[in-house]
């Protein structure tokens, strides 16, 4: 196996853009400068999903994930870092060089792809037997013509056919090299009982089922045989590759279409979905018969918050499918439903009319699914009163699970009219409802954060620091609790990174050296030397990796990095003078008008060319690291470069306010005076604290020396900070 060289990664990293690459998945709206969305990691019905262009990165501010187009490849599709690399430079036909990897680095990457490459496989494999064999053609490709499917949706869905061989798949597998392991890890073949290997999907037409992104996890198998006991459809298990409850069929196929009508279709099998794409409606998906689950309507909610769930005629079917869509309503989803004629379902309706009548059929009988619930639910209850209660109580069940409140209050006008019950009991009902959901998600939250926490040692559970000093220690050599003094340091030591990571190479100062020379300092240079100068070694191990990563990306190849950036902005900067001259003199004849036109030009192209320079600076380091392989400093950095809130063009309608950058040379000394004045004063609080418990007079001396000390340092960092009282602070 091989890994991706520095070069092709750098390139790919230049090349991706973080609102093209988050927009196959989310559905962005643009919001002043930045782009928002619904996060994909988690559930949520207001959008908290923010993506900057300018920075590269994106980022939820409620579960704290994203980062830059690696790290969001990564989270989501749940690859590796070279696994996201090769996706990218996929999508951006960028050709790889490789050179070949370390063990560690081949065994880490193995398993997954080995498992993805075999499902791939798989699939060409069902698909040469329905195309290139008597018993493919005759059975396979015979039964997708007999339904009416065409030769570009058997490609389009990568539709096969699987021999009715016990072990076709398994030996022509194992023939070409692939692990017995993955093929039983995947559920393409199982162990029986005799300790032989069969192939579970022999003798069925097959359906891939592919991720958003196109990689296929899993399969769904029919079979053509009558006989009434052989199941009718089998589908893969789950499997580390695939998570039934999180995979919607043929949303691969239509996620564009999806998101340029700004509408999902729902249906329910496979035919279903294939017939209505091949009719043209190509804004389709299914629950592949399970119910439909959260995870699924999470990944409808990405690309659109408008849903259209088609029915068939059969009662019984659509009874038993409201409770799922309740769950619609509850993630905030407009819901409409589509009722079709008697004695079709979405596959035959779509295969029997053309696309404009199909649209025109959805647009013109769809309804409300409020409406429709009730239409169905208060059939045939009239004379019932407890059917009538009960079907009423549904219907406001579902109402509670309308998260906007507006929404919630017009259905409860809407059904208080024709139900004939007041407005007052019908909104009394769907708050008790919607308390009770909330207790229950509260209780569920509080299980929750109490098995995250059951793994992480609280403060309490760790042995107390010996807090005795001998009489012939030095007092700085006394032990602090390492516990107590990271997690009150952590927001000073966040601060001073924050700067070095998100300014970086950005020119910060000028450093005099002995000899009277002056150089330029970067943000990164200032910060290291202060804690370079003070041996200062930061307590919280994850910012301590993210500088340490910081630092090294400032070192190795930075000067090479600048030369190449200043010479391609000084070539832009050329031909921008040079083509800008030859208009304004093919376009002015006063000399004098030419000259100050020149002058101007000039003047404005250094002062881009200075700009674009120093945003190069400013952002180097933190691209290195939010596309790192270490994932504890793509999350810091992530959340280090973020923001949440943009300053309103209110602010600087009439006047231009200084930015951070601009300020640097007063914020970054500033917060690392408050990393030392905090350094002291968690050591003071620490020798306080043992003085209690110390009895021996020289120990006690010792220590109160060190106080009075740390006390004079103390003042004298406070006359900088122009602090009266004396304690550390963070600039908010």
């Amino acid at each position: 196996m091989r890994k991706i060289d520095r070069e092709t990664v750098q390139k790919i990293l230049d090349t991706a853009d973080i609102v093209e690459v988050v927009s196959d998945f989310v559905h962005l709206k643009r919001r002043g400068a930045n782009y928002i969305g619904l996060c994909p990691f988690h559930n949520e019905r207001t959008p908290s999903f923010s993506v900057s262009k300018s920075k590269g990165i994106c980022k939820c501010f409620s579960c704290g994930k994203g980062g830059s187009p690696v790290n969001f490849i990564m989270e989501l599709e749940q690859m590796t870092f070279n696994e996201a690399l090769r996706y990218l430079a996929h999508k951006y036909n960028i050709e790889i060089q490789e050179h070949e990897m370390s063990e560690q680095e081949r065994q880490e990457a193995s398993d997954r792809e080995s498992m993805l490459a075999i499902n791939d496989f798989a699939m060409r494999h069902f698909e040469h037997v329905m195309a290139d064999t008597p018993d493919g053609r005759d059975i396979g490709m015979a039964y997708f013509r007999e339904r009416g499917i065409n030769e570009a949706m058997v490609k389009r869905f990568h539709l096969g056919y699987a021999l009715e061989r016990r072990d076709d798949l398994y030996a022509t597998a194992l023939k070409k090299g692939f692990s017995e392991k993955f093929l039983l890890d995947t559920g393409l073949c199982y162990r029986t009982e005799r300790g032989t290997v069969q192939d579970r999907f022999r003798g069925r037409v097959i359906y891939p089922v592919f991720t958003v992104s196109g990689k296929v996890v899993a399969f769904g198998g029919r079979t053509l045989r009558k006989d009434k006991e052989v199941a009718k459809y089998v589908n893969s298990p789950e499997s580390p590759v695939y998570r039934k409850s999180y995979e919607l069929y043929g949303l691969y196929q239509a996620k564009q279409a999806i998101v340029k009508k700004d509408r999902c279709i729902l249906v329910e099998g496979y035919m279903d979905v294939i017939s209505m794409h091949q009719s043209g409606v190509e804004n389709v998906v299914a629950s592949s018969g399970t119910s439909l689950t959260e995870g699924q309507i999470r990944l409808i909610h990405r690309f659109t918050e408008n849903v259209t769930v088609i029915y068939d005629s059969d009662a019984a079917g659509i009874k038993a499918s409201l409770r799922g869509i309740d769950l619609l309503l509850a993630e905030g989803l407009n819901v409409r439903v589509l009722l079709l004629p008697e004695g079709d379902d979405p596959d035959s309706f779509a295969q029997n009319h053309s696309s404009t009548e199909v649209e025109e059929y959805i647009r013109e009988n769809e309804q409300d699914f409020i409406a429709f619930k009730t239409s169905v639910l208060m059939e045939g209850v009239e004379n019932d009163p407890v059917a009538r209660s009960r079907a009423i109580q549904n219907i406001v069940l579902s109402i509670s699970m309308i998260p906007d409140q507006i929404t919630r209050m017009v259905y409860i006008g809407e059904c208080s009219r024709s139900m004939g019950i007041s407005e007052k009991v019908l909104t009394q009902q769907v708050a008790k409802y919607a308390a009770e959901r909330r207790e229950r998600e509260s209780v569920e939250e509080r299980r929750r954060q109490n098995r995250m926490e059951s793994g992480v040692p609280n403060d309490g559970d760790k042995p107390d620091t010996d807090i005795s000093v001998s009489g012939e220690s030095e007092a700085g050599d006394i032990a602090v609790d390492d516990s107590r003094q990271s997690a009150y340091m952590e927001p000073y030591e966040r601060e001073i990174v924050r700067y070095a990571v998100k300014y970086g190479m950005a020119y910060m100062c000028d450093a005099v050296d002995e000899e009277g020379q002056s150089r330029k300092m970067s943000v990164l240079d200032y910060v290291m030397q202060e804690l370079d100068v003070d041996d200062i070694v930061l307590a919280n191990e994850s910012l301590k990796r993210t500088l340490d990563a910081a630092a090294t990306f400032g070192c190795d190849g930075w000067e090479s990095e600048l030369a190449r950036e200043s010479a391609e902005l000084e070539e832009k900067k050329r031909v921008r003078i040079s083509q800008g001259i030859a208009d304004i003199r093919d376009n002015t004849d006063d000399y004098g008008v030419i000259e100050i036109k020149e002058k101007e030009l000039t003047e404005k192209a250094q002062m881009e060319f200075d700009e674009a320079l120093n945003d190069f600076c400013a952002h180097y380091v933190q691209r290195r690291l939010l596309s790192c392989d270490d994932d504890v400093v793509r999350r810091v950095t992530t959340d280090l470069v973020s923001s949440r809130y943009q300053l309103s063009k209110i602010h600087t309608k009439f006047s231009k306010l200084p930015t951070e950058q601009e300020r640097l040379g007063e914020f970054v000394p500033l917060a690392v005076y408050n990393l030392k004045c905090a350094m002291v004063e968690c050591e003071i609080r620490e020798l306080n604290a043992r003085l209690s418990a110390v009895k021996d007079m020289e120990q006690i001396r010792v220590l109160m020396q060190r106080a009075a000390d740390l006390n004079g340092l103390k003042k004298e960092l406070a006359k900088y900070l122009g602090e009266r009282i004396l304690s550390p602070r963070i600039r908010r």
